[in-house]
């Protein structure tokens, strides 16, 4: 038994409450050395030698590592617990202490209290709805009368200071178009006042930029948003400001005798402003953005008000936090607080590329952009880095990272304003329509970059931000309507955003999976393939794609074309789906 793989911690992401008596525990062995795991469990406080005893699942494997997972029941909520190990030659009881040969009489493993206030709750509206990101500038100009100067004709390739009129009031002339698609959640980049055509280096927290229009603007668009239940969240730039901000300037004017002077983090004075600036920063050196000193408790109460205003003002449904993790800890806690004592259910996504553990722990974030599980899309269907075992273990590294009760929410992209479109990277548009296959059919939040729809290219910023093309001559219809078809499933089976997940075939380039009750075959590569159709139930089903019927005997097998997708449901759910969405 090779123990020295074996691993548990009573917290985080090895154990928590799921309930208000119920604790998932999460046990981490090498793969294949186990055959049989059992937790002992009890009352802290009751005699030792009455617990009681689960056999836990290996519920998954990542290629180096088994997963195996017990829910303990509790009627007192607090958990005492012990592994018994089993493998052909030897068994070993696992503590806190470590291993022993005999059963202990101490060591346990320790849950004290499943406080009620521990227990993670997403927001319940997130299930089964898809998000839809817009760099409002390029989305569709709804009002020239509002133009910067110098717009550039819509259309043309952009440079990192163009603008082209983009507004609030475009987003909402097309919410039809977006409702259609089946989108469920719109999430802008920054629309306060700012110079640029990003909007991350605001001046005036609590003014929109007069270039997307006015705070009327932005009330009906949530307004006319909610009215076709699409929920709108903003982009909060936290972390820095621009140069122009109030505070900023007035500690450029007066130096050390400003009062704002503690906001930042100013190297010596007088401040320079400009190349090689002597003041942090957004970044290394972006002297336009000086970053915000959030234990300032001056600095902290006033974003803090920012991100309340903006819901009461507007109705807006949450907030997207740039640089989330460059931010404390505890200005995050204090903000989640603050947000949710104003409106219970706003969705809080933060920005970070790594992993998240410190951020979802249910007193900080409900959601983060999930740029790891991209990375490994990325590798499989854009790269060729991995094949489809590969592709497995990362999906299950990234899966068992996470508490259960976060996996709803955790937001997939396929690319972002910061990243080089997924058609580009893929460059076979076939590769790039099963990578969108993948994100609408796996668990947690799927977001879509405006226009990856249509199929839009671009490479790195700011090619990634051309204007979305309403001519629909030029569109991908047919990506177009596999967009709309997975986004319509998703939200008649809400249930496909929990995170059931069970790999089925991953041999090759070809992946097949079970979401729920769906199966999903992806053959990633430039051949015929059959695959069985494992956990698929005796019975009428359709592929959504094609739209082909199959009648399933108890042996059967599915033959896939080059670089192409099944989505097999069973008629049951594809006759809710037609009703829903007739």
């Amino acid at each position: 038994m090779n123990l020295a793989c074996v691993c548990h911690r009573a917290a985080m992401p090895m154990a928590w409450p799921i309930g208000e008596n119920e604790l998932r525990v999460v046990l981490k062995a090498c793969k294949d050395d186990l055959s049989g795991v059992n937790v002992y469990y009890g009352d802290r406080y009751a005699p030792l030698g009455k617990d009681d005893r689960l056999r836990m699942d290996k519920e998954a494997s990542d290629g180096l590592f088994d997963y195996f997972t017990a829910r303990i029941h509790t009627e007192t909520r607090r958990v005492r617990y012990i592994f018994r190990l089993r493998s052909d030659k030897e068994i070993v009881w696992y503590t806190e202490e470590g291993f022993k040969n005999s059963r202990p009489r101490s060591g346990y493993f320790q849950y004290p209290y499943i406080c009620l206030a521990d227990i993670i709750k997403e927001p319940s509206w997130i299930r089964g709805r898809t998000m839809y990101q817009i760099f409002p500038d390029r989305f569709h100009n709804g009002n020239t009368g509002n133009d910067p100067k110098g717009c550039l004709k819509w259309g043309v390739p952009p440079k990192a200071d163009s603008f082209f009129g983009g507004d609030l009031k475009g987003i909402t002339d097309k919410l039809d178009y977006l409702s259609h698609l089946g989108i469920g959640i719109i999430y802008m980049t920054p629309i306060f006042r700012s110079p640029s055509n990003h909007k991350y280096d605001t001046i005036d927290y609590y003014d929109i930029d007069p270039a997307f229009g006015s705070k009327k603007d932005l009330k009906m668009l949530v307004c006319e948003a909610h009215a076709r239940d699409i929920k709108v969240i903003l982009d909060g730039v936290f972390n820095h400001c621009g140069k122009d901000f109030f505070a900023f300037r007035d500690v450029v004017d007066k130096g050390e005798k400003s009062k704002y002077k503690d906001w930042f983090n100013i190297y010596k004075f007088p401040v320079y402003v400009g190349e090689n600036p002597n003041y942090e920063t957004f970044a290394n050196g972006i002297w336009t953005m000086p970053k915000l000193m959030t234990q300032n408790p001056e600095v902290r109460e006033y974003l803090l008000d920012v991100g309340e205003y903006w819901i009461r003002e507007a109705d807006i449904d949450g907030w997207r936090l740039d640089v989330a993790n460059e931010i404390d800890h505890a200005f995050w806690r204090e903000f989640r607080k603050r947000i949710k004592a104003v409106k219970s259910d706003a969705f809080i996504i933060g920005e970070v590329w790594h992993d998240s553990l410190e951020w979802l722990r249910g007193d900080q974030f409900d959601s983060v952009m999930n740029y790891p599980w991209r990375e490994a899309v990325l590798d499989f269907f854009a790269r060729g880095n991995i094949d489809a075992e590969g592709f497995d273990n990362r999906l299950t590294r990234l899966r068992m990272s996470y508490h259960t009760d976060i996996w709803p929410g955790l937001l997939n992209l396929l690319g972002s304003h910061d990243t080089p479109r997924i058609k580009t990277l893929c460059g076979d548009a076939r590769k790039s329509a099963l990578a969108a296959v993948f994100m609408l059919t796996y668990h947690g939040l799927p977001m879509v970059y405006y226009g990856d729809e249509i199929g839009i290219k671009g490479k790195g910023d700011p090619d990634c931000r051309r204007t979305f093309p309403w001519d629909e001559r030029v569109w991908d219809n047919e990506l177009r309507g596999l967009y709309e078809k997975l986004i319509k499933l998703r939200r008649t089976c809400p249930e496909m955003s929990d995170g059931n997940i069970k790999t089925k075939y991953a041999k090759g380039n070809v992946y097949a999976y079970t979401n729920s009750d769906i199966f999903i075959v992806i053959n990633n590569s430039g051949e015929r393939m059959s695959v069985p159709l494992v956990g698929v139930e005796v019975g009428l089903s359709t592929d959504i794609i094609s739209g082909r019927k199959y009648m399933f005997e108890e042996k059967r097998s599915i033959e896939t074309e080059p670089y192409s997708a099944a989505v097999i449901v069973q008629d049951k759910h594809l006759g809710r789906m037609i009703h829903q969405h007739a």
